[in-house]
């Protein structure tokens, strides 16, 4: 059973090492009193830093890395941290291994993840020929370019991963082959990819909290979940601010996919219906976990990935990816955007191809 995990924040506000290593008997001062505190989670860093593929950084396997990026969770040397530093802390959040005050909820993160191996399974899992990571004494232009196809343009993801975003073209992010070739290719694949299956998407409406009122004293709200060119939606619940749906609605998800949107509205008989917020789910975290497990036998309950809280997205609190009971789940609190109040609970399910 494989314990890689995925997690995955477009803001590193929520996002998330140390202590010292034993090698030949003594004591290595690179992660000499990194923290003092004898806590569960730093036993299990410290058992984290004597895995031999956290020796190397995970960029260029130079030896000895004394950086990390902790919403990543790879150990990093100095050359290959200049460069995460530069991607902006909502990509990389980089520490210091030995100068840096760690939180404990920094240490958990890097846990999670499991270290280089278990990151760079993900990050590294479908590198294009002619694409080779950088040496040791690679120059910064080679670090750079690779780094950023690695983590910011996510290239190397396997290709049921990958999403297009603002911040990118395959033009402008293909590295290290002919990017009008690698265009053309992609562009002619968008079509048909869009209408490859990948697996259903199970989406339990739970409930909305203290939703907007949009009649004279209440409103009557139902959800509109969208992906893609796909719609569905939930009943209408009347005269109610806080309603309980439960209900299930299920959506295919294409190769290419982008984010989960939903709105909410109030229903009017005689006049269109009013809007009541909006919010979108970032699909890549569960759908990347669902991946990770989906030629395995799925394990006893466990957490798998986790999407972070961040300033850029609608999360109430920082939502986990779990198996339960052989299905892999996402429980996903959200905060309405555009809109006075209102807060919307929903649980992801994975279905694959095969069921």
């Amino acid at each position: 059973m494989s314990n890689r995990q995925y997690e995955y924040s477009k803001s590193n506000s929520g996002n998330r090492y140390h202590e010292y290593s034993l090698q030949g008997g003594g004591k290595s001062n690179r992660y000499y009193d990194y923290n003092k505190s004898t806590s569960g989670s730093s036993r299990k860093m410290k058992e984290l830093l004597l895995k031999s593929d956290n020796q190397v950084c995970a960029d260029c396997d130079a030896p000895d890395p004394k950086w990390a990026s902790a919403n990543i969770g790879v150990f990093l040397c100095l050359k290959c941290c200049s460069v995460h530093r530069n991607l902006s802390s909502d990509i990389s959040k980089v520490l210091s291994v030995t100068l840096d005050e760690w939180s404990e909820e920094d240490i958990e993160s890097m846990v999670e993840v499991g270290g280089n191996s278990s990151a760079n399974a993900i990050y590294e899992a479908y590198i294009p020929k002619g694409i080779s990571k950088p040496k040791p004494n690679a120059s910064i232009e080679e670090r750079t370019k690779f780094i950023r196809s690695k983590y910011e343009f996510q290239e190397f993801l396997k290709p049921s991963l990958r999403m297009i975003s603002s911040k990118s073209s395959f033009k402008t992010c293909a590295s290290g082959v002919d990017s009008d070739s690698f265009y053309s290719l992609a562009t002619s694949r968008n079509a048909t990819d869009a209408s490859i299956s990948i697996g259903t998407l199970k989406v339990k409406v739970v409930r909305g909290i203290n939703l907007a009122i949009r009649d004279f004293r209440s409103s009557d709200p139902y959800v509109i979940l969208a992906l893609g060119q796909q719609k569905v939606k939930t009943s209408v619940k009347q005269s109610n601010l806080n309603p309980v749906w439960n209900e299930e609605l299920k959506l295919t998800v294409p190769q290419r996919y982008g984010a989960l949107k939903l709105q909410v509205y109030d229903y009017d008989t005689f006049s269109a219906d009013d809007i009541m917020g909006e919010a979108e789910v970032d699909l890549q975290p569960f759908i990347a976990a669902a991946t990770v497990f989906s030629d395995e036998e799925l394990p006893d309950d466990m957490q798998v990935g986790k999407w972070l809280k961040s300033s850029d997205n609608a999360l109430m609190k920082d939502s986990t990816i779990n198996i339960i009971g052989g299905k892999i789940k996402q429980e996903v609190h959200l905060k309405l955007q555009n809109v006075e109040s209102g807060e919307l609970e929903l649980e992801l399910e994975w279905i694959p191809l095969h069921q």
